[in-house]
């Protein structure tokens, strides 16, 4: 269960944003400068790690980030909505 809205990344060149807030149901906001290649990518791995969290608005700004990248700061940012302050 996310307790909290919560962020990892940069908007700096081959990272990406993301941010997850507490929701009803999955959602996922994707955009970034290569959506149209990576926005497939982008779902699958977004949604396999969504799916071991609760329901969340996700939310990524990618600026060209690796598969591992994306990853980590999706991973990441969950971790950090589900522990209290």
């Amino acid at each position: 269960m996310l307790l909290k809205k919560a962020q990892a990344g940069t908007l700096e060149s081959s990272d990406c944003m993301v941010v997850v807030s507490p929701a009803d149901s999955y959602v996922l906001e994707y955009g970034g400068q290569n959506e149209a290649i990576f926005k497939e990518r982008t779902e699958r791995i977004a949604g396999e790690i969504a799916r071991r969290y609760a329901p969340a608005v996700v939310q990524i700004q990618d600026r060209g980030a690796l598969e591992a990248t994306l990853r980590a700061r999706i991973e990441t940012a969950f971790e950090r909505a589900v522990k209290a302050d």
